[in-house]
């Protein structure tokens, strides 16, 4: 008998410590879920500002790349006295694409046509250079080979580099 008294009243005080759970909860269910739904308000515009500062540096960092790829700017940059040909077109396509590589990420801050633009000014250029090296002696001073880039530069009707940079700049408007 002791034994059938035990469990009745383990039962009993396992139905009632159910019984407080269930009560308890139904009391704060409420302000629990008026918790929940505050702190969800407040994390939201937190989010999105700083969505909108990644996607605003994104921008910045593709204008900067862009810069740094138009063969205006990269050439100049990386001439060097007494530089052969051969020597300027493979550290002026390698450092395109670190450029470009060390940009990777910022794909997903910007639009996917904007993106594809930026990545076919890249293959571009490096297809400007190469392009250009074809007609020039392995011994020429890379200072031909920058004149050479120059000129079909000039011989374009519009400049892609300024006009990525535009389509850059219309994203980021987009974004007010």
């Amino acid at each position: 008998m002791d034994l059938s008294k035990l469990l009745l009243n383990s039962a009993s005080l396992a139905l009632g410590g159910i019984m407080i759970v269930i009560v308890a909860y139904y009391m704060i269910r409420n302000d629990i879920m008026s918790f929940l739904s505050e702190r969800k308000k407040i994390a939201i515009p937190e989010n999105k500002a700083t969505l909108l500062q990644l996607r605003l540096q994104a921008h910045e960092r593709m204008i900067v790349f862009v810069d740094r790829i138009n063969p205006s700017n990269l050439l100049l940059r990386l001439h060097q006295q007494g530089i052969e040909v051969g020597v300027l077109q493979v550290i002026a396509a390698n450092e395109i694409k670190t450029e470009f590589q060390h940009n990777i990420a910022q794909q997903l801050y910007v639009e996917a046509t904007t993106w594809k633009v930026i990545s076919k000014l890249k293959d571009d250029t490096i297809a400007m250079i190469n392009g250009a090296v074809k007609n020039l002696a392995t011994d020429a001073p890379g200072i031909e080979l920058s004149k050479k880039v120059l000129h079909r530069m000039s011989e374009l009707e519009e400049n892609p580099y300024e006009l990525t940079i535009g389509l850059i700049k219309q994203d980021i408007h987009k974004l007010f």
